[in-house]
């Protein structure tokens, strides 16, 4: 039996702890340290003050909700959340913001780094400790090591605040849900900075000025907040529950129809382009040209329109009766590049969109935005109602209570549904919907109108078809390039443009795979085109001059 020495045992035993110590230091940044306190009520509020008052100068974007328990929010315009003051929302708030902040203060920090935070640094998982005031300067990653669930944690007892432009990184998983600031002291964010987490200042006061962007919340147990033409939004994922939005009414028979009245005449002037059916259920449909239109032009009424006439009632009624989440107290200042998520919103008067509003499925393609207008709705030139993160024309519906007026070159998304009122859409608007009135005249003017794909007897076909020609840049400036993809289907091929009113402007033969017109004597504007070959023609759209 080989005997081992004391001296090789002590050899062995710190060889051992070595390894143990290595493995340890490679599994610890994988750790996610601390626990994420519970925010309650105050997880929906993007800015709150249990004592102090809330105030908002410049044009402020914001998601979540808004408030003191004791004093006013002043200020602010459109907010995709609600309004909170001294209320019972706002006392459960209150309370439930003490409890965190509680939970923060008493958690054991086990990082403590310099007061200087930022200047490319790199922090993993953790709870960090600053005992006096704290900065941020230039970049600070949050590395999260791959783990989801990463909790990081800033203790810092005093004020802090940023410099222009700074900014919080989330690296590698890190999620702004997951990350806290408890501040003993003024939090000052200077113009341009780009902050992550949960900001929780103790007896201080909150100041966010011109160009901030707080993924996350601003709170105060007491002290006033005061912002200056900010963006902020309280984060996602970490347990929050994923917007679906309201159900989406049954269209039943109105789904085939892009654009249709149950009580009014139906017209247009110019070149319209149509993907679905046209018609009215009282008056005729006239101006249309069924070589722009890829569904059914009803002249007159007939049993599809008054089937369709019926159905929309009860879209109409069932839009009319759902109960709103969310009151945009601004209506006349709808837009403006505010943005909305999957909720039922309620505008109390008459609407101007100007502008843009932004519709965000936060990554849900199934969210249903509906949107209640108790008046009219009109638009500025060139409004537009833009879809991000999954969104689709298809989920979002308008309900307004008088006539719509959609101005020049607008864009809209989902399906409009006026009662008792006119629906005028006027030059180069481009509607991804619908559009329909319960009673009153419906007219278009050289406008493009693609209902959302869904129709059982259109099938898919109609939305997809696979395009001969190519036709690049659009918009264009002074020339035009027409590249087709199969030579030997197309003979004697030309383009011939029109402008809005229907006029033919310019034609050109297209002899070669790739042709560049000259397109300088165009002003500026839409123009509709056709390629024709063979004397039929094999496409049609729309171009825009700049």
């Amino acid at each position: 039996m080989k005997i081992i020495s004391p001296l090789n045992i002590k050899k062995m035993k710190t060889r051992l702890l070595s390894a143990i110590m290595v493995l340890s230091l490679l599994f610890m940044q994988n750790l996610s340290f601390g626990q994420a306190p519970k925010l309650g009520t105050s997880a929906n509020f993007v800015l709150f003050s249990s004592v102090g008052a809330v105030r908002n100068t410049g044009i402020t974007h914001l998601t979540g909700n808004v408030g003191t328990n004791s004093g006013s929010s002043t200020g602010f315009g459109n907010v995709d959340g609600v309004m909170h003051d001294g209320d019972g929302t706002s006392a459960q708030c209150g309370a439930d913001l003490l409890i965190a902040y509680n939970l923060l203060n008493s958690a054991i920090p086990n990082y403590f780094p310099a007061p200087l935070l930022g200047n490319g640094q790199i922090l993993v998982p953790g709870i960090y400790s600053i005992p006096s005031v704290a900065s941020l300067d230039h970049v600070l990653n949050l590395d999260a090591k791959g783990n989801p669930n990463a909790i990081f944690i800033f203790q810092i007892d005093g004020a802090f605040a940023t410099t222009s432009n700074s900014e919080v990184k989330l690296l590698n998983g890190a999620k702004a849900c997951n990350v806290f600031w408890k501040i003993e002291g003024l939090v000052s964010l200077a113009t341009g900075t780009i902050m992550k987490g949960t900001v929780i200042a103790n007896n201080a006061a909150i100041i966010m000025n011109t160009g901030v962007s707080l993924e996350g919340r601003a709170l105060s147990t007491t002290g006033s907040i005061d912002v200056d033409g900010i963006l902020s939004y309280i984060p996602i994922g970490c347990g929050s529950p994923i917007l679906n939005g309201p159900s989406a009414p049954a269209l039943k028979s109105t789904e085939c129809y892009a654009i249709f009245s149950a009580g009014g005449s139906v017209s247009n002037a110019g070149v319209s382009t149509v993907t679905g059916d046209i018609g009215t259920n009282v008056g005729l449909t006239t101006g249309f040209d069924a070589m722009y239109v890829k569904g059914e032009i009803h002249p007159k009424p007939d049993t599809s329109t008054a089937q369709a006439a019926a159905d929309l009632n009860d879209v109409y009624n069932y839009l009319n009766v759902l109960p709103y989440d969310i009151e945009l107290l601004y209506p006349a200042e709808l837009g403006n590049d505010l943005v909305l998520t999957p909720h039922t919103y309620l505008l109390n008067a008459a609407t101007v969109l100007t502008n843009t509003v932004y519709l965000n499925a936060q990554g849900n393609a199934n969210a249903v935005f509906i949107i209640k207008i108790n008046g009219a709705l009109s638009t500025s030139t060139y409004a537009k109602v833009l879809l991000i993160n999954g969104a689709q024309a298809k989920n979002v519906y308008w309900k307004i209570d008088g006539a719509v007026l959609i101005s020049d070159y607008s864009e809209i998304k989902g399906t409009v549904v006026a009662n008792n009122g006119a629906v005028d859409l006027t030059t180069g608007v481009v509607l991804n919907g619908r559009a329909f009135t319960t009673t009153g005249a419906l007219s278009t003017a050289a406008v493009s109108v693609v209902m959302p794909v869904g129709c059982p007897t259109m099938g898919t076909h109609s939305f997809n078809e696979v395009q001969k020609v190519t036709i690049y840049p659009n918009p264009f400036h002074s020339t035009l390039t027409i590249e087709i993809k199969d030579a030997y289907e197309m003979n004697n091929a030309q383009i011939v443009l029109y402008d809005v009113f229907g006029r033919e402007v310019k034609k050109a033969a297209v002899t070669e795979k790739i042709t560049t017109l000259e397109m300088g004597d165009l002003t500026s504007g839409f123009y509709l085109y056709k390629i024709i070959s063979n004397k039929k023609v094999v496409q049609s759209g729309k171009l825009m001059a700049k």
